[in-house]
């Protein structure tokens, strides 16, 4: 895989360009204050995870690894249709202690993996073998680490097949602040963060694991917990940098995908971003191999985040939601190709994405920008379609057949055709098309030197507007709690507020103007979660946690303290 010559953000190269790559390694810090900078009580919280892991297991830890979750800024389900997208990663992040189980031992022929919230997510013990299965219908918190474990192994099979180690024991203690079901990627910060772990107890030079394979290999482990993800979450995670965000541009990860990284353990968007932020910056990825670039955004506006508290699980509900919007943009894809004038049986065969369309929306209509290609979809493709009508369009192929191999577009299939539910392909590929356009129009507006402050915010904060109604009317991906959120926070004072994350439940991210943070939180407050700590639906100590303004923070590191 092709990497980025580092190039760090410092005061005096952040105001010469507005856009930068970032370091393509994984940092080894060997003090807090590298990797936490300006963030509180992070000492007590290592404090407390190496006395949780003391207390388990009789020792300190050799590493801990973490990694961030984020918040897309803009660009919401378009990562596994291979566009960019522009998040940045936050302050809440999953780390992850580790020690090689004592040889000799029974802790040496086992993992064992904790929790400082032990009483929430209990202890869970598996096998050593790299190739055993994760029990996706019974899910457990700890799948997420046995999907890591998993992948990273399969990451050195690939990186370096001849040099491999074996297996041996782990005893682990993870903990969390990512809040679950939320949109922020809890799912992507203990993926990637596991990983790293797991590479750091078996060996593994840190200077030699490279933040986009990481990333990419984070995106393909997710799946084995029953989640098809784009890569947007673990990119982020994996290349966040303080002070800027990250346009992440990719294809999405497929079978036999990914990069060409040689001599590295070499990485997708979920996972890049938590291994490749970057503390200050929103960051613009792309994908096989992953490309990050970073962005500065415009001084003098704060972003708030806002928890909506509807729950929305990825891995539980992905046949009905996630999984499901996956399975109608391939089908869109297909339909608008053959519309387009390709056959059938290659349409099928060579059409995964809506990107894999463009060329032909190009040769037709002159043109492949957002507008152009949404008037090609509403020329080619109808309101909706029943299971019955694509298998006649595609001239009796079957779903089934088309999606063979992948057991989560099977499973949303099924779950689609017991509910007679008709697919409505026209509204999700003017979506993704769409969306795919206001991600490069933000980045454009935040490297237009030309413009003066106040309009680039504004013009940011109407792309923000934008997308979240493209998400609630199109690709129907909000819910009653997003959409009053975003409602409020208008009615408030922000320049612009749209869900973030998978959508259904979970967080609304809004731009806000330095000096009206403290009156726009205060409101939010009053207007949305006061009735619910009234009710105790919502302890009033916890708001802290699910109202916050953030910038943008650092990504994935390993870490060893003294």
């Amino acid at each position: 895989m092709a990497t980025a010559v580092a190039e760090p953000v410092t005061k005096t190269s952040m105001p010469h360009s507005l856009s930068f790559k970032p370091s393509p390694t994984v940092p080894l810090a060997k003090d807090l204050a590298e990797v936490y900078a300006g963030i509180p009580d992070v000492e007590k919280r290592y404090e407390a995870i190496t006395t949780a892991f003391e207390t388990a297991y009789g020792g300190k830890p050799d590493f801990y690894a973490r990694a961030p979750g984020r918040v897309n800024l803009i660009g919401e389900h378009i990562d596994y249709e291979g566009y960019g997208v522009l998040p940045m990663a936050i302050r809440q992040d999953t780390v992850v202690a580790i020690r090689r189980a004592p040889a000799g031992t029974p802790a040496a022929c086992k993992l064992t993996i904790g929790n400082v919230e032990a009483d929430k997510y209990p202890t869970q013990e598996f096998g050593l073998d790299p190739k055993q299965q994760v029990d996706v219908a019974k899910h457990s918190w700890a799948n997420y680490f046995v999907s890591a474990y998993k992948g990273a192994f399969e990451l050195l099979e690939a990186a370096k097949p001849d040099s491999v180690p074996e297996p041996v024991g782990l005893e682990v203690v993870v903990h969390g602040q990512v809040p679950t079901g939320s949109g922020l990627s809890s799912s992507a910060a203990i993926v990637c963060s596991s990983m790293l772990a797991v590479l750091a107890a078996l060996g593994e030079d840190p200077a030699g694991v490279d933040k986009a394979a990481v990333a990419e290999a984070a995106c393909k482990a997710e799946r084995y917990v029953g989640v098809t993800s784009g890569g947007m979450d673990q990119a982020i995670s994996m290349m966040g940098q303080q002070g800027v965000a990250m346009h992440v541009e990719f294809n999405p990860v497929g079978e036999g995908g990914g990069g060409g990284c040689q001599g590295r353990v070499c990485v997708s968007w979920h996972g890049a971003i938590s291994m490749m932020g970057q503390q200050g910056v929103a960051m613009h990825v792309e994908f096989n191999p992953v490309r990050g670039v970073c962005v500065v955004l415009p001084a003098g506006a704060t972003f708030v985040i806002a928890n909506s508290l509807a729950v929305s699980n990825k891995a539980e509900t992905a046949p009905k939601r996630y999984n499901l919007r996956v399975v109608e943009c391939r089908l869109a894809a297909v339909l608008l190709a053959m519309g387009l004038g390709m056959a059938c049986e290659e349409a099928i065969k060579k059409i995964r994405t809506l990107r894999d369309v463009e060329p032909l929306i190009e040769e037709k209509h002159g043109a492949r920008d957002g507008a152009t290609a949404a008037a090609a979809v509403a020329e080619v493709l109808q309101e909706s379609y029943t299971t019955a009508e694509v298998e006649e369009a595609l001239g009796g192929f079957k779903l089934a057949d088309l999606f063979s191999g992948e057991p989560g577009s099977l499973r949303a299939l099924s779950v689609a055709e017991a509910d007679k539910y008709a697919f409505p392909l026209r509204k999700r590929a003017v979506h993704v098309y769409t969306e795919a356009d206001r991600v490069l129009q933000l980045r454009a507006v935040c490297e237009d030197a030309s413009l003066d402050g106040s309009t680039r915010l504004e013009r940011v904060g109407a792309l923000m507007n934008d997308s979240h109604a493209s998400c609630a009317d199109l690709y129907g991906c909000s819910c009653a709690e997003l959409d009053e959120l975003v409602g409020i926070a208008r009615t408030a004072g922000a320049l612009g507020a749209r869900l973030t994350g998978a959508g259904w439940g979970g967080c609304m991210v809004s731009l806000v103007k330095d000096e009206q943070v403290d009156a726009f939180l205060d409101e939010m407050r009053d207007k949305y979660y006061k009735a619910r700590i009234d009710s105790g639906s919502l302890p009033e100590a916890e708001l802290g946690e699910v109202l916050f303004a953030t910038k943008p923070s650092n990504g994935a590191a390993f870490i060893t303290l003294a």
